[in-house]
């Protein structure tokens, strides 16, 4: 039976690349015709799962005092929805040290489990070095849009990953325009890049049920980031519940960091306002998407988020800024479900100026409540 290596540089299960990773497990696993191993990094004490695979076929490198690396796992994004160290903070030392600690890692597992073909999560630093440790295995790059975004935030870093990452043979992507985006970043043509698109799994979102919708009811699922735009939407929820109008907002996720303490703290200050439920299961979510009067996506990036499809098969009506994997994938099946945002005016990839900030606020304001 052929072998494949799964490869995560982050948590898995903890974020859209995670839930990713293990839905093509699963699926895979189902299928019956590969065996496969994963690799990812996770914090000391942490005991991974992926897919349902045994545990003897998941490879942990450990980051945090007494791991193989004594810092926090680097994510892709600056806000985890767990305690990470931010890329553009770290210093050449610590740079060197995870390159040579996964170097050192992905060589044992690959003598180990010899696999076929390497399929690697994010087009940043740990793929990179995959044609180093394994020249002749042949690799996948699946990009999440994530990697272009951090070659933006750390250009010092920006060489080495393109470099590495072109040699790979074949790349998925969610959207044509992320197939344009990486081809120009790698300098690869665009026959090598393949628009996969995403899914999620039907059985743990059944469907609409319209006794469980709560007027006025709003949800937001994802991290507690600015970029992900929460500041603006508790500035909508403030506006329009001094209007007089009825709203609630549920927000589900989680976030580390000063700018999650800051915005975990401004909704513990609005009382019943809001309603912040931490990091729940999909049980969980589920339930709570079923109950949205409105679904709100007012992040200003993202790859292709797979959130919006979720909540529509929860019966939730779905506003969403206008980001490119929405309006080009998501908006025509979706139809008048889904209402759009403008993208605001933006100071960097995904941090808006304050007049821009404003601008999403009034838009959403005017869209989320009971007029």
């Amino acid at each position: 039976m052929p072998r494949t290596l799964h490869v995560l540089a982050q948590r898995p299960g903890r974020t859209g690349s995670g839930v990713t990773l293990d839905a093509i497990v699963r699926e895979t696993e189902r299928l019956g015709a590969w065996e496969q191993h994963v690799v990812c990094g996770v914090p000391v004490g942490d005991e991974p799962s992926v897919g349902g695979l045994h545990p003897g076929n998941i490879h942990p490198l450990r980051f945090g005092p007494g791991g193989d690396l004594p810092f926090h796992v680097p994510g892709m994004s600056d806000v985890m929805p767990y305690e990470s160290t931010v890329w553009s903070s770290m210093s050449q030392e610590w740079i060197d040290a995870y390159v040579d600690g996964w170097r050192r890692h992905l060589e044992r597992v690959i003598v180990r489990v010899q696999p076929d073909v390497i399929h690697v999560h994010h087009i940043w630093l740990l793929a990179s070095i995959l044609k180093d440790v394994a020249p002749g295995v042949p690799v996948v790059g699946h990009c999440h849009a994530t990697g272009l975004r951090q070659m933006e935030l750390t250009p010092h870093l920006a060489e080495r990953v393109r470099a590495g990452n072109r040699r790979h043979e074949w790349f998925a992507v969610l959207h044509r325009e992320h197939q344009e985006r990486l081809a120009a970043a790698l300098d690869v043509p665009m026959e090598r890049i393949h628009v996969v698109g995403a899914g999620f799994r039907e059985a743990a979102f059944p469907g609409p049920s319209p006794a469980r919708r709560v007027p006025g009811r709003v949800v937001y699922v994802g991290k507690l980031s600015a970029s992900k735009g929460v500041d603006a939407l508790l500035d909508a929820v403030e506006a329009v519940a001094a209007e007089g109008r009825h709203v609630e907002l549920h927000m589900a996720g989680g976030g580390s960091g000063a700018e999650a303490d800051a915005l975990r703290a401004r909704c513990a200050s609005m009382g019943a306002l809001v309603h912040h439920h931490g990091f729940v299961d999909e049980l969980e979510l589920s339930a709570l998407m079923g109950s949205a009067d409105v679904f709100v996506l007012p992040s200003y990036y993202e790859g292709l988020p797979l959130v919006l499809v979720e909540a529509a098969a929860c019966g939730a009506q779905l506003i969403s800024t206008a980001l490119p994997g929405v309006v080009e994938v998501l908006a025509p099946a979706l139809g008048d479900r889904l209402q759009l945002v403008p993208l605001p005016e933006m100071a960097s990839v995904d941090v808006p100026t304050a007049k821009g900030a404003h601008q999403t606020s009034r838009y959403l304001t005017f869209r989320v409540g009971p007029r």
